[in-house]
């Protein structure tokens, strides 16, 4: 660590500050009672000094993207574990204000995948990042993985941080864990932002995913993953637990009927993994739900049109609650 950069731009009375919480970073747990200032100040500087940061990427990030200057996911600076059931769940926190959950995608998903956005957020809200359960510094476990046991892990990290309704805002699988946790816990879930998950027939994803191969796509992503894993031995493990709890997921009326806080639905317009269709059922299945759909924009669709999926959010979370009445739900011609 480059401490006498941090000496000249953030003033001797905050080293030692910092020198006292280095002793629960190197532990993996910031100080959470009495260090938010502190803390501020250590993530602060560090984004100011590269030297200070692990690097960290999402999988296949292309040379010429421009990630964000926080290693979210990777930050012992900002970092915390909670014990949930019998796993240790990763989460990192960043700035003040209302808390606002992120969940990230699954089996490649990493937060840094979600920079961006985090950098945005974070200006107004206390953004709790979550690695979840199997992803980087989270541990596997040995249950079975079920979006029930995910909800549990989210309500451990949520209990750690506060009892207020808070806004979870989830991609893809992390959208998903989004929905079963505003399902099981309502009074925990003020509004949720959704991008990517949709209707979702079982066996619509199905097969194999394998570390080896997954390395001869993007071999840095797949080294970094292992090299801060709690179990890197068991990252195959993961992976085979992760397509077999994939291939029985449904995700139907019923169930979204049951989400009853206001949420916004964004859609990549060229998505295949949440096909638009599916995601404009969802919108007529969710009470309080509106739809955005982002043109020319993939599954990731905050990485292809960030400018698009942005203005959604804000304003979806500038509202008042009162406010989020979801769109009106349009009769169609349904098979």
């Amino acid at each position: 660590m480059n401490w006498r950069k941090i000496i000249k731009e953030t003033g001797v009375l905050m080293l030692s500050a910092a020198i006292l919480l280095t002793g629960s970073i190197e532990n993996g747990e910031a100080a959470k009672e009495g260090s938010g200032d502190a803390q501020d100040v250590l993530v602060q500087a560090q984004e100011r000094d590269a030297t200070f940061a692990p690097a960290i990427r999402y999988f296949m990030q292309k040379p010429e993207a421009k990630g964000s200057s926080t290693p979210y996911g990777n930050n012992p600076v900002a970092g915390h574990y909670v014990q949930a059931d019998d796993a240790q769940i990763y989460y990192e926190v960043y700035g003040k204000g209302k808390p606002l959950f992120v969940f990230h995608g699954g089996g490649v998903g990493t937060p840094y995948e979600m920079g961006q956005l985090i950098d945005n957020l974070r200006k107004d809200y206390q953004v709790i990042v979550v690695s979840t359960r199997g992803h980087g510094r989270s541990e596997i476990g040995h249950s079975e993985l079920t979006y029930e046991q995910k909800a549990h892990d989210m309500l451990a990290v949520m209990n750690e941080v506060s009892t207020e309704p808070s806004v979870l805002l989830g991609f893809s699988d992390g959208a998903y864990t989004a929905y079963k946790v505003a399902s099981m816990y309502p009074d925990r879930v003020e509004r949720v932002v959704a991008i990517g998950a949709g209707t979702l027939k079982a066996g619509f994803f199905s097969g194999e995913m394998k570390v080896e191969e997954l390395a001869k796509i993007d071999a840095a992503f797949i080294e970094q993953q292992k090299s801060i894993m709690p179990e890197p031995e068991r990252y195959q493990e993961f992976c085979d637990s992760y397509m077999n709890f994939w291939g029985k997921i449904e995700i139907g009326e019923d169930f979204l009927q049951t989400i009853k806080c206001p949420v916004l639905l964004i859609a990549g317009d060229e998505d295949d993994h949440a096909p638009l269709v599916t995601m404009v059922e969802a919108e007529q299945y969710i009470p309080q739900a509106s739809l955005c759909i982002v043109p020319k924009a993939w599954h990731t669709a905050f990485l292809d049109n960030f400018e698009v999926t942005w203005a959604a959010i804000e304003q979806f979370l500038q509202k008042d609650a009162s406010q989020l009445t979801g769109s009106k739900k349009v009769d169609y011609n349904r098979k």
